[in-house]
Order: structure tokens, then C-alpha cells, then sequence
């Protein structure tokens, strides 16, 4: 059984510390934790990063020092987006709970972070395009002028989200799929239905505007199911 642990939340990883971790502790390269409050946000693509740098180290070297946008560099990426988002969650307060790359199946799929607090569960999808323009429409995203399917699939996760948390609790848990964006220039000209996007540094504050949905009861309740997972996995 899985003790009910203090409000806090673990420490963000950044990737040193991250590489050292998973020689000291292969779990964390396994991705087998039972207990997700312990996962490390970005988890899944920092390990996807390593591999290819241990595989491919005089490769990658050039590509970085040629600056050459390749596989390794787009795992790298996101990873470092879900933990600067993980930093940015850490401002929220003691009555939320956080969860970091939350496996939802066996072929290596995620989600980049669980939240869970007063205004409801939220599942978020961090999307890194630092140096690039995002511009929301209503009914899709551009990234330097390039379409891409964000807005399906994070409803589908949240969706996922929802059947799952629903079956394990044994009650009605909605949950709200949200695209936090990295960017040089995020732009609105549109307001997608069924899921919220925001940039990376408002994410706390709008979580905490939220109205109110859930007791502190019920809070915990949920938490003790999704940090599980097995709950995810079966």
C-alpha cells in the first residue's frame, strides 16, 4: 500500500541531475514506479534523449555544435518544456496535488503532468517552440505557419483521462485538458472548444482562477487513485 505522503511535491529534475538519478536508481529509466508522485517531470523523453546520446554520442555532438534539428534534439527539447512547466507548477499551494509523466499504456506513452486541486483535475500537454510563433485558432494550432493536430489530441487525452480516473475511483471524475506553450510569441485569435491553451509562465495563476469544484476530500481521494500506476496501466 502506498502511504499518504505530505503536500509537498517533489523537487524539478533538471537534466544532471536526471542523468545521475537514473544510474543510481534504474527505476527511473524502467519507468516502473509504482508510486508516480516520485516520477520526475519529462521522464520519459529525457530517458528517450540519453539513449540516443549513448548510442550515437559522436553524431549527436556534431548536431549540436551545427545546431542540426534531429530525434535526440526534439526529445531533449521536450523534455526540458515539461520541466521548466513543472517549475512554473511548483508555485501553485499546499492544496494541490501534481503528478509528472504519467504513463497511460505499455508502448511508452504519457502525460506530461496530472493536476489535481479545487477547481477539478486538469491534464496538461506542454508543447516546446521557443524561438517560434504559436498562433491559436479556434479549431487549430500553427507553428510558424504549420497546422498540427494539438487540439485532437490533447481532447482525446483529457477524455482518457477522465474514463480512466472515473473507473478507478468508482465515481464521475471530469477532466479538463490543457496545452501549456512554450514560445517566443503566442498569438490568440481564436478560443478552442473542450480544451484551454496557455503559455508556460501563466499556467499556476490560471489554474489557481478557476472556480472552485472539488472538497479537499475529494481532492485526496482522486490523488491516492492517480498517483497509482497500476491505475493507468490496466
Amino acid at each position: 500500500m502506498i502511504s499518504r505522503r505530505s503536500v509537498s511535491r517533489p523537487v524539478v529534475t533538471p537534466p544532471v541531475y536526471f542523468r545521475l538519478m537514473v544510474d543510481r536508481r534504474p527505476e527511473l529509466h524502467t519507468l516502473d514506479l509504482e508510486d508516480l508522485s516520485e516520477s520526475v517531470p519529462g521522464a520519459l523523453l529525457r530517458r528517450k534523449s540519453i539513449e540516443i546520446q549513448s548510442a550515437f554520442p559522436t553524431r549527436v555532438f556534431l548536431a549540436k555544435i551545427l545546431g542540426v534539428h534531429n530525434e535526440e534534439r526534439a526529445w531533449r527539447r521536450g523534455a526540458a518544456g515539461e520541466e521548466e512547466v513543472a517549475r512554473q507548477l511548483d508555485k501553485l499551494g499546499p492544496s494541490w496535488r501534481v503528478l509528472h509523466s504519467v504513463p497511460v499504456s505499455s508502448n511508452e506513452t504519457d502525460i506530461d503532468h496530472v493536476v489535481i486541486g479545487p477547481p477539478g483535475v486538469f491534464t496538461l500537454n506542454t508543447k516546446n517552440h521557443v524561438g517560434k510563433r504559436v498562433t491559436v485558432y479556434n479549431n487549430t494550432i500553427f507553428v510558424s505557419g504549420i497546422k498540427l493536430s494539438y487540439l485532437n489530441k490533447s481532447r482525446a487525452e483529457g477524455r482518457r483521462g477522465s474514463r480512466i480516473l472515473s473507473s478507478a475511483c468508482g465515481f464521475e471524475v471530469t477532466v479538463n485538458p490543457v496545452i501549456v506553450i512554450l514560445a517566443s510569441e503566442l498569438v490568440f485569435k481564436g478560443s478552442p472548444k473542450e480544451v484551454n491553451v496557455v503559455g508556460h509562465s501563466k499556467i499556476a495563476g490560471w489554474l489557481d482562477r478557476r472556480s472552485v469544484q472539488l472538497s479537499s476530500d475529494r481532492i485526496e481521494s482522486i490523488y491516492s487513485t492517480a498517483r497509482r500506476r497500476s491505475t493507468w496501466m490496466s
